[in-house]
């Protein structure tokens, strides 16, 4: 028995200079989806998730809240990982950047592999550093004489460093993004990061410990402290054990995936891919970038007030909901936006009175039968869609409409649009996919009535009612990386094994149940 194929994936991890909002539950559910998606195709998975906790940022904030930095990160902590947790999120590890046991021997043996390389060296620096990006910028980072993304003036500031020969590696930084040896996702990308490249200098690397106590002291240096940066995007290694002899490290590293905003691409997509240069290690496969959540076309900001906590969202519309909204409505790769009123009708009109009423109504109509059998051969095409199905205008081929039944359109059709949009991290489209085709079904009960063919054409009746049922299976596999819950109660309502996708020769109505309660 070989091997199987491993998939290695990751969020980025948050800064825990406040409490999770949707943005980052947007980057959860997403890395998620795929994490799933990619189980669910025979690979041996290891998603990782976890949290940033040290850095100016972080320690102002607790000093801001009148609080110790290691208490206050423990409660930041405890609730991006308890969102995860809510969010029905299948992390394998939870990385914590202030364990010095999984975390911190690996920044140290990278960090010394760096110097070993001649790429670490230590400077004067005179600059412009921004307390949220926790990096130095320059002028193209400032608008008005406040940075462009924060809108807060930087801090000038002074001081010796150690700095890391990043201009070295940009030329095949360069090489590699082109060519596709790393794979940037959305393409779009790309050319914001050759820009990027141009002419970049050196970094800093470190902070005097005078200045910033709160991170991991500099291998041989107690008097400067790791750069957040230096500390933060080793995790990705040291989660698998990279500096402890940790096996995971050989079995799972380079990463297949990072998923993280586009806030910090230049973080990922530069910095990393220069640190793992420098020290020889694989570098990461695809780097997929998502947008922000806008609230009403603005930026979510603690400043405007707009900031979405979605805890309340999830204890009030359930886990499921939430992960659809992000996953349907919000746009993979580009910024989207969220508004009450629109969640209120994504809720009751896609799931309520979606995919919930036609599950009800067909559990209904299948409820007289003890079983509902696959029909002959010969009668598979007796009721195809009568409609106009210019169907995610994929083409049919050589099959006329009349031969188009919703078992058939389902295997044929669909399941290879969904694989070919998740093969290409397309997740809103496979989703919409998905959701397009529970509408063609409402359509089809309606053209053919089975609720009223029970009393007149019984066998009639069963053969829609069994393409209906094998359509609605079918599409509960499709949703499993999406709303994993309600895939299981769609399977189970059905008397189908929410494990096993052997053929489906018959369905039952095991219970009526309603998949979303009015809200």
């Amino acid at each position: 028995m070989t091997d199987k194929e491993k998939f290695y994936i990751t969020t980025s991890i948050p800064y825990l200079n406040g409490s999770p909002h949707l943005g980052f539950a947007l980057e959860a559910v997403q890395a998620d989806a795929i994490a799933r998606y990619e189980r669910s195709s025979g690979k041996d998975v290891f998603f990782l998730s976890g949290t940033d906790e040290h850095g100016v940022k972080v320690a102002r904030a607790a000093e801001a809240e009148s609080k110790d930095p290691r208490e206050f990160v423990d409660e930041k902590s405890a609730l991006f990982s308890e969102l995860l947790k809510k969010l029905s999120i299948t992390n394998d590890l939870f990385i914590r950047t202030t364990d010095k046991e999984l975390h911190w021997p690996g920044v140290e043996a990278l960090w010394k592999k760096m110097a070993e390389s001649g790429d670490i060296y230590k400077g004067f620096y005179s600059g412009f550093y921004c307390v949220g990006h926790e990096a130095f910028i320059t002028s193209k980072d400032i608008a008005d004489g406040v940075c462009a993304l924060h809108k807060k003036a930087p801090e000038k500031i002074e001081e010796e460093n150690y700095f890391f020969k990043l201009a070295k590696y940009a030329p095949e930084i360069k090489k590699l993004i082109q060519s596709g040896g790393v794979k940037i996702l959305p393409e779009w990308r790309i050319p914001e990061i050759i820009n990027m490249l141009e002419d970049i200098p050196d970094i800093s690397f470190s902070r005097p410990s005078k200045d910033l106590a709160w991170g991991i002291p500099v291998p041989g240096d107690n008097s400067q402290t790791i750069y957040v940066w230096a500390d933060a995007l080793p995790n990705y290694i040291t989660g698998l054990g990279y500096g402890r002899g940790g096996v995971n490290y050989q079995k799972y590293w380079p990463a297949d995936m990072h998923v993280i905003g586009k806030d910090i691409v230049k973080f990922h997509a530069v910095f990393w891919l220069g640190m793992l240069l420098s020290v020889g290690l694989p570098l990461p496969k695809n780097i997929f970038i998502h947008g922000f959540i806008n609230v009403k076309g603005e930026k979510m900001s603690k400043s405007i007030g707009n900031v979405i906590d979605p805890f309340p969202l999830i204890e009030k519309f359930g886990a499921d909901a939430v992960r659809f909204y992000l996953l349907n409505e919000i746009s993979t790769f580009s910024d989207g936006d969220y508004n009450d009123g629109h969640f209120n009708d994504v809720y009751n009109g896609n799931l309520v009175h979606g995919v919930g009423n036609l599950l009800s109504r067909v559990l209904k109509m299948m409820s007289s039968y003890t079983e509902i059998p696959k029909p002959k051969e010969e009668d598979l095409t007796r009721f195809p869609f009568r409609k106009d199905l210019d169907f995610l205008s994929v083409s049919r081929k050589a099959v006329s409409i009349e031969e188009v039944s919703p078992s058939f359109l389902a295997d044929n059709i669909l399941w290879p649009y969904y694989r070919s949009e998740m093969d290409k991290f397309e997740l809103a489209s496979a989703s919409q996919a998905v959701w397009a085709f529970l509408r063609k079904l409402d359509e089809y009960i309606e053209d053919y009535k089975p609720y009223k063919l029970l009393k007149t054409e019984e066998e009639s009746a069963k053969i829609i009612l069994w393409h209906l049922a094998y359509s609605l299976v079918s599409a509960a596999w499709m949703i499993k990386p999406f709303l994993p819950e309600t895939s299981d109660k769609i399977l189970h309502a059905l008397g189908v094994s929410a494990e096993s996708q052997e053929p489906w020769a018959k369905f039952t109505a095991k219970e009526t149940m309603h998949l979303f309660p009015k809200i």
